[in-house]
Order: structure tokens, then C-alpha cells, then sequence
């Protein structure tokens, strides 16, 4: 008679599953379509992101500079003279509340931008190398912010990840120690572009369907770099002629990676909390009266049944707001303070030396030339790749190339979103797990490229 009382209860309807199918369709093939765009894959958001990054270019430096100004003046207002808009109201106390230390990261982002726009200033900070390549980034991530806000809630808030969720729920748990719902979000992931990706995931744990762990391994796991960037990473290296075995390889690696990294610490350490602002949200679980594919009916139609256009624009709005006035400060001034690190300091060459024997152990040849390309992509995933290009060996090249694409945790692109989120990650505990990424990996990226590369 229970059981019979809850089905009488069901949210499954003719509206309700067409709203599921309809809009969750349009976010899945936003996200997770692959379509053949400039000779290589990528997905309508990528495209979206890569047409309005060419045809917009022209404002978004102006742009830019009024958005990180317009942070950096109403945090120090807020700051010290706390106006009662501000405090009394959650949304804007959200953006521009902040520590000393977030408060002059948002002011030095102003003065670093102005130094780069008008090329007036210190080389160590205009240089394309460091502050350039961090304006160029944020302008990016404009584009981005933009074109993801407003999609990425008709992927995680219209039932699809409910949907595929329930029913891939054993394997995904049984593989990476994660909720089913994780496999849309891994999908999206690893075909998007990794700050798209690690956005999304952060979002997840915000709501409650991810726990503190889960969010944490998703985001140092699954955020590859988009399958365009890993063509132009082989292009660079002059190893384009192989990006199909290249490409396998990333997937290969990328795979036993996400095995093993779950199972070991840091990441298995973090405790299965979920946030403290929303609690747990997810139903995998079954219950007795339903099949696995009726509960996944149920709940997706249940999830769509609850999705209204106010709630798309107000979660757009939280998504976009946050992303120009917390994250894209943050990024410019530490990025550019890494970059500084890498290009005008020793620091990266006297860290590598035990690198470069563990290369020479491996059997990679020119060791110790590539050696500080094992761990500048900590700082930023393009770095290593310039570091090689004048290495002879393929060989050489081919698995440096690889090793810095599945390394992941670049705090120029996602490290700093990762830091600045409210999943327990810290500075430290990324450069563990960079570590144990680098270390792991290269031994099997140096078995494939011995057996694929003769």
C-alpha cells in the first residue's frame, strides 16, 4: 500500500518529461557533443567561447578593466566603510566582502591590467610572458563567463544528471569513488575547457549534490585541457603528425590516473561533507518499490518539474557576477606573481634536478633539458611545451607533452578557482597531488611512447 501511495505521488508527467528531455538535451549537446570545428574536435560551447573570443576581442580589454576596476573599488569601500547595501544583502556581500589578502589581489589586478593595456611599466610584468599572458587569460574568461552561466544550468538543474546518475551509479562508484550523477559532469569535464569544467564542479558541491571529497577529486582529476588545446600543445612541439596516438595516450593515462588518485591521500583523506550552506541533495539510492530506470525517470522529472526561468537567471547571475568580480582579479595578480617565478627566477630549475634523475632512471633522453618542464606546468600548462621545443628527441617531446596535460592542476587556469572555491583543497595539497600525478604518470607515459613511437 506504500509503495502504491508513492507512485500515486509521482512527479512523472507528459509536461514534466518533455521539460527533462527537451532542455536537458540542449545543455547535453551544449557541453558534451563533439563536432569537428578548425581540423579538431570540440563542443557548441567551445565554439560559442572560441567565436565570440575572435569577434569580441576589440572590447574586452575595456571591458576587462571595468570589471576588475569596479571590483577593486567597491571591495575597498565595503572594506572599510562596510555600506549597509553591501552588508545587509547576502548576493552582494558574497562579491565584495573579502580578506586583506583577496582585497589587494583585486587592486594589484587593477594596476598590473593597466600596466599591460598601455605597455607602460616594469618588463617583468608586461612582458607577453607573464602579465600578457595572464590579460590574455582573464579576457578569456570573460568570454567564458558569459557563454557558460546561462547554458550550465540546463545541464546540472534539468534531471539529466539525475537521470544518467541512477543508472550509472554502480560503475562510476566501483571505478572513482564517486556519485553516478559525476559521469555528465566527467563527461563535460574532459571535453570542455578545464576552468569550464572545474566551474561546473564547484557549482555541484555548492548545491549539495557533491560532498567536499567528490567535488575535490572531480576537479584534480577530470579537468583536461579541451582536445583543441592538446592539438596545438603537439603542433608546438612539432609532433602533430602523432596527435591520435598523442591523444590516446592522454585518455589512457588520464584513466589510470583517476583510479588510482581517489584511493590515495590527499584526496582520500577529505572528509565526505557536504556543504554546510545546503546539505546533501543527491538520491542515487533506489528504493524497493521502484526499477533502477523508474527511479531515474522519477527523479529527473522530479529535478525538471522544479527548474523555472528565475532560477536559471538567478543561477546565471550568481555564476557570472562571481566569476567577473572574485575570480578574474585573483587570477590576473597570482598568475602573473607565478609567472614572474618561472620566467625571471632559478626557482623551477634547482626544484627539477631530482627530476632529472628520475627521467635519466626512465630512460628519457635530454633528462635534465627537460626536467623543469615536469613541474612548471604547476604554474601554467603551456609553460612546459615552450621549455622542450628545442629538444631533438620525438620521443622526448611526445612524453613531456603528454606529462604536462595530464598534470591538471595549473594555478594560472584552474588552481586559483580550485583555492578560491569552498572545497577544502588548498596551495599545498594541489602541489601534492601535482606531484603524485607527475610521478605516477611517467612511467606509463614512457612505456606507451616506447611501445607506440619507434
Amino acid at each position: 500500500m506504500e509503495a502504491v501511495k508513492k507512485i500515486k505521488n509521482t512527479n512523472v508527467s507528459i509536461l514534466n518529461l518533455m521539460k527533462f528531455i527537451i532542455l536537458s538535451s540542449f545543455g547535453a549537446i551544449m557541453f558534451l557533443m563533439p563536432i569537428t570545428y578548425q581540423d579538431a574536435f570540440s563542443t557548441p560551447l567551445g565554439i560559442v567561447i572560441d567565436f565570440l573570443s575572435e569577434h569580441l576581442s576589440f572590447i574586452l580589454p575595456h571591458v576587462l578593466i571595468f570589471v576588475i576596476s569596479f571590483s577593486a573599488i567597491i571591495s575597498t569601500v565595503t572594506y572599510f566603510l562596510k555600506p549597509a547595501i553591501i552588508i545587509n544583502n547576502d548576493f552582494l556581500k558574497g562579491l565584495f566582502v573579502t580578506t586583506p589578502l583577496y582585497l589587494i589581489s583585486r587592486i594589484f589586478s587593477v594596476i598590473i591590467a593597466l600596466f599591460v593595456l598601455l605597455k607602460r611599466g616594469p618588463e617583468i610584468i608586461i612582458s607577453q610572458d607573464t602579465g600578457g599572458t595572464m590579460i590574455g587569460l582573464a579576457t578569456t574568461l570573460i568570454v567564458i563567463a558569459f557563454s557558460l552561466s546561462y547554458i550550465l544550468p540546463f545541464l546540472t538543474d534539468c534531471g539529466i544528471m539525475e537521470f544518467v546518475g541512477i543508472l550509472t551509479r554502480p560503475i562510476i562508484r566501483f571505478l572513482f569513488t564517486l556519485p553516478g550523477r559525476a559521469s555528465i559532469d566527467l563527461i563535460a569535464s574532459w571535453l570542455g575547457a578545464s576552468n569550464a569544467a572545474v566551474i561546473l564542479t564547484k557549482r555541484q558541491y555548492d548545491a549539495g549534490f557533491y560532498s567536499a571529497r567528490e567535488a575535490a577529486v572531480i576537479m584534480t582529476n577530470f579537468s583536461v585541457v579541451s582536445i583543441p588545446f592538446c592539438l596545438i600543445i603537439a603542433n608546438i612541439l612539432g609532433i602533430g603528425n602523432l596527435f591520435p596516438i598523442f591523444y590516446l595516450v592522454i585518455c589512457i593515462v588520464g584513466f589510470v590516473l583517476a583510479l588510482i588518485m581517489p584511493r590515495i591521500a590527499p584526496l582520500r583523506n577529505i572528509p565526505d561533507d557536504f556543504s554546510p550552506k545546503t546539505g546533501k541533495r543527491v538520491k542515487e539510492m533506489v528504493p524497493e518499490e521502484y526499477s533502477i530506470f523508474g527511479w531515474a525517470i522519477e527523479q529527473s522529472c522530479d529535478r525538471a518539474e522544479k527548474f523555472k526561468v528565475q532560477d536559471l537567471i538567478k543561477s546565471g547571475n550568481s555564476v557570472l557576477f562571481s566569476m567577473l568580480f572574485s575570480l578574474i582579479p585573483v587570477v590576473i595578480t597570482w598568475g602573473t606573481i607565478s609567472l614572474i617565478l618561472v620566467e625571471y627566477t632559478p626557482i623551477f630549475q634547482w626544484l627539477s634536478y631530482p627530476m632529472g634523475y628520475y627521467l635519466k632512471i626512465l630512460g628519457v633522453e635530454y633528462a635534465f633539458e627537460a626536467a623543469p618542464a615536469t613541474l612548471v606546468g604547476f604554474v601554467d600548462m603551456f609553460i612546459p611545451a615552450l621549455l622542450i621545443t628545442g629538444i631533438e628527441s620525438v620521443k622526448t617531446k611526445f612524453i613531456i607533452g603528454i606529462l604536462s596535460l595530464i598534470q591538471i592542476i595549473y594555478v594560472t587556469e584552474v588552481g586559483v578557482i580550485i583555492i578560491q572555491s569552498d572545497v577544502p583543497l588548498q596551495l599545498k595539497d594541489l602541489f601534492i597531488i601535482f606531484l603524485q600525478r607527475t610521478i605516477i604518470s611517467l612511467p606509463i607515459i614512457v612505456l606507451l611512447a616506447n611501445i607506440l613511437i619507434k
